[in-house]
């Protein structure tokens, strides 16, 4: 199968060009920046991401040059450029002005990767460096008005770099740019969400061989997807286990252990909520939240796993979001918050790890799970946070807050489906604050709860904007709350975008 090479310099946006390349029909692998990079038939181009970095700093980080004399195609971005220009003896300082934002790209020749078609478009610049010397053997392709070298090609060798960010939405013609960059490369177009399917099940089952795999479930659409797909690869050594953490929506339990009933999934009930809570009782801090459930559920599936037999894998939903968010997995990627399920096992814990869905954005999942034959309930579902309302919850957490919580959070999701809106927003939920608000209820003054309604629209989860929800479906959302669950008397609704804010508010 054909391969695009990513080389993640720690741009946040690696897996965005990963992503972009495979909507196009051919199979991207993100790796180190410092891989050592073989000769290898299945590789078509090499893509050279951006970074936080700067070439000329210390410890800047630098590739293989080796890259270059492999006669693969090369396209450089952004900090990719500065390494391309650095390797051929160019010169990179610090612009004396940043560029941020639209930019109008200016074609200076006809080239294959920047065509006519091309020229004159948008592009999205955000850059702090520029070239003040040519790099040896290359010509300018195009330019901006603060950048005299926006694309530069090498004469002789298929090598070309570029300022802009072609994998961002904001790039006008990027999709036709990173098309034409394959079309250079020669590579075959026929990688597809069915493709992956298949492999991914092949490689399971050569890992997994005659071994059985413990699955964690929680019901949404990542565990979900996993679970089917483990059931495909490996069939009755599929141990599934729903942990209750105490933490889940309201009846989700319920809810979770009849729909993998329907789909004829095995899988175990163990109630821990008890455990959770008493583990959680006086903890504010959301990191310190975090841990506590990853390192509980990691509990729970070792007393659990200790009555199984030839168990030596677990499996979980983990996403590309989660680890681009937690821990810097293939390149040096700025930490924004941990996730509970991100950055391995315990040593004492003789599992090895699956994460079938490590490198796949929740979009991307949800086609898999068309492709698997999941129902469309289980597709369509809104992402829920692995540590579930404890990260909902601002502040330490009890069972009454809990419930205040499950039940203003059921409203919120039963009147976004009743306005025909839940299928149009990525997420739709409530959050508990910390605070009390001075209200007057029956001709009484209260001092009671103030809940958030949050509700966004995303394509992928790393960037979303708040939704603009009708007055009327707010205000029924609001009355209902105020009205249904005890002890809320305030309801105030989130208008924040990410970044700077994050979807949810732990």
């Amino acid at each position: 199968m054909d391969k695009i090479l990513i080389l993640d310099f720690g741009s946040q946006y690696t897996q965005l060009i990963a992503r972009r390349i495979r909507e196009l029909g051919v199979y991207a692998e993100i790796v180190p920046y410092n891989k050592n990079i073989e000769q290898d038939e299945n590789i078509v181009g090499i893509v050279l991401s951006g970074s936080p970095s700067s070439i000329y700093e210390k410890n800047a980080p630098i590739p293989e040059y080796k890259l270059f004399d492999m006669d693969i195609p090369v396209l450089g971005i952004c900090y990719g450029m500065q390494v391309v220009a650095n390797r051929f003896g160019g010169k990179i300082a610090k612009s004396s002005k940043k560029e941020y934002g639209h930019a109008a790209l200016k074609l200076d020749v006809e080239d294959e990767l920047i065509t006519k078609a091309i020229d004159k478009s948008s592009v999205w610049m955000s850059h702090g460096d520029k070239i003040e010397k040519l790099p040896d053997g290359f010509e300018r392709v195009a330019h901006t008005d603060n950048s005299p070298y926006a694309v530069i090609r090498h004469k002789n060798k298929k090598i070309w770099a570029i300022q802009f960010h072609p994998e961002v939405v904001h790039t006008e013609m990027g999709r036709e740019i990173l098309n034409n960059f394959l079309d250079i490369c020669g590579a075959d177009k026929s990688w597809n969400m069915g493709s992956f399917m298949q492999k991914t099940i092949d490689e399971i089952k050569n890992t997994v061989k005659d071994k059985k795999v413990l699955c964690a479930i929680s019901g949404g659409v990542d565990s979900s997807v996993v679970a089917v797909l483990l059931s495909k690869a490996v069939g009755e050594n599929l141990v599934g286990v729903f942990v209750n953490n105490g933490l889940l929506r309201e009846n989700e339990a319920e809810y979770v252990m009849d729909s993998f009933k329907r789909l004829g999934v095995n899988v175990n009930y163990v109630d821990a909520s008890e455990l959770f809570l008493n583990r959680l009782k006086g903890v504010a801090d959301p990191e310190e939240k975090r841990k506590i459930i990853g390192h509980t559920f990691i509990d729970v599936f070792r007393d659990f796993s200790k009555e199984l037999k030839d168990v030596e894998f677990l499996a979980q939903g983990t996403l590309y979001p989660d680890v681009i968010e937690s821990v810097s997995v293939n390149g040096p990627s700025a930490v924004i918050k941990s996730h509970h399920n991100v950055g391995g096992l315990p040593k004492d814990l003789n599992f090895k790890l699956i994460e079938p869905l490590r490198e796949l954005f929740k979009d991307e999942v949800r086609k898999l799970g068309v492709e698997l034959g999941l129902d469309r309930d289980f597709i369509e579902r809104h992402p829920f946070p692995g540590p579930g309302l404890a990260i909902r919850i601002l502040g330490d957490i009890t069972k009454q807050k809990i419930e205040v919580l499950q039940k203003a959070d059921t409203i919120v999701r039963q009147e976004i489906k009743k306005s025909d809106l839940y299928n149009k927003v990525w997420q739709a939920f409530a959050v508990l604050l910390p605070i009390n608000s001075v209200g007057v209820m029956g001709d009484k003054r209260t001092y009671n709860n103030v809940v958030a309604i949050r509700v966004v629209e995303s394509i992928d989860g790393m960037t979303a904007d708040w939704s603009r929800l009708p007055y009327d479906v707010l205000g029924i959302i609001s009355n209902r709350i105020i009205n249904e669950v005890d002890g809320v008397n305030r309801v105030v609704y989130d208008i924040s975008s990410k970044p700077p804010a994050t979807i949810e508010w732990e």
